[in-house]
């Protein structure tokens, strides 16, 4: 979990990977309208994200090849507790960073629809989980892998 540009994809499919697991991203679950807001510049809210945060919780209940690693914003406690009370053995990643860091990734990537401008509202929507395992995306991303293979 972390806001956008934090590295959540690539992290997450090469745990996936590592543990010869399915991999699912968040974004892809999105519905049509919240990807329109946001390659739009506005940012979602709670009314945009629960149809979201139900089909994440549907996907990590239905059967699929386990163990099973989500990318997922996960930005609020509440929405993070939606996802625990589908998978109560849900272990949270928190992958931090220097928002200056984060910004430049955002800005090389070509083939997202999140803007860089929603940066800031995910920052400011962030509710710092004190129950995961936090991360500098500083590291890397094999470093961040065999950190996440460690603590689990």
């Amino acid at each position: 979990m972390g806001v956008a540009g934090t590295g959540k994809t690539t992290v997450g499919r090469k745990l996936a990977e590592a543990l010869n697991g399915t991999f699912l991203d968040a974004d892809d679950f999105h519905p049509p309208e919240n990807v329109a807001k946001m390659r739009a510049g506005v940012p979602l809210d709670d009314t945009d994200r629960a149809p979201w945060l139900d089909a994440l919780a549907e996907a990590l209940q239905s059967p699929v090849k386990a163990p099973v690693v989500l990318a997922c914003s996960a930005l609020k406690e509440v929405y993070r507790e939606r996802l625990l009370a589908a998978a109560p053995d849900l272990i949270l990643v928190f992958l931090d960073g220097d928002p200056v860091l984060i910004r430049e990734r955002m800005e090389e990537r070509t083939d997202h629809f999140m803007p860089t401008t929603l940066l800031e509202s995910q920052l400011q929507t962030l509710e710092v989980p004190e129950n995961a395992l936090r991360l500098d995306i500083a590291e890397p991303e094999d470093v961040l892998v065999a950190r996440i293979l460690a603590h689990i």
